[in-house]
């Protein structure tokens, strides 16, 4: 019976460690795969092979849009000036919903791949002082003085298992800045404190 038991373990074990290794590949692959088909079918490109055949490439229109979005990046960067860029955001500037909506897909983009980055600096932040619950966050403007607001900061908390969150007005001095890497935080955050990255010396403990 204790025979049967600790085989039944060993290969509850087993499948547990393969559900690890398998899951989160596939999961990813799957949001790839689906991203790319999405792409696809904005430019369908298909092959005729003969008559009414036709061949399908995946990732084909993906790799046309990466490049013409290169190409524009690059057009827009070397030969348009950027005066030009100047007028037309002038314009767009003064349309209420396009100002909206422009703006705000821009100054997100930027915010994780611009020059001047958003949510490169992870804090912890005193919710109740009486209670001493904190929750993680990232400054995303230290200055509020447009706001008319002195003294506070604008800190951003992703929520877990989600890609939105929520904006909080802080006292400066409530924020505790964390010596970690915010893509190390951004994942604690998102994945509820489950990922978290261990040091090697922990590591090394372990085995």
């Amino acid at each position: 019976m204790e025979g049967k038991n600790s085989l039944l373990k060993r290969i509850i074990r087993y499948f547990i460690r393969g559900l690890v290794l398998v899951a989160p590949l596939y999961v990813t692959l799957l949001i790839i795969w689906t991203g790319i088909e999405y792409l696809d079918n904005i430019i369908p490109v298909n092959i005729p092979i003969s008559g009414n055949q036709y061949l399908y490439l995946p990732g084909l229109g993906f790799l046309i849009i990466l490049l013409g979005i290169i190409l524009l990046g690059f057009f827009f960067s070397t030969i348009v000036p950027q005066s030009f860029f100047s007028f037309a955001e002038s314009i767009l500037r003064r349309v209420p919903l396009v100002s909206l909506i422009y703006y705000s897909i821009k100054d997100l983009i930027l915010a994780f791949v611009g020059d001047k980055k958003k949510f490169n600096q992870p804090v912890l932040v005193t919710m109740y002082k009486d209670t001493q619950i904190k929750k993680i966050g990232f400054i995303t403007q230290t200055d509020l003085s447009h706001l008319k607001i002195t003294g506070h900061v604008a800190v951003y908390m992703p929520l877990s298992y989600s890609l939105s969150g929520e904006l909080f007005i802080v006292p400066a001095e409530q924020v505790t800045p964390l010596e970690a890497a915010s893509t190390d935080i951004m994942k604690m955050v998102i994945s509820g404190g489950v990922s978290v990255k261990v040091p090697k010396e922990e590591t090394m403990e372990e085995d």
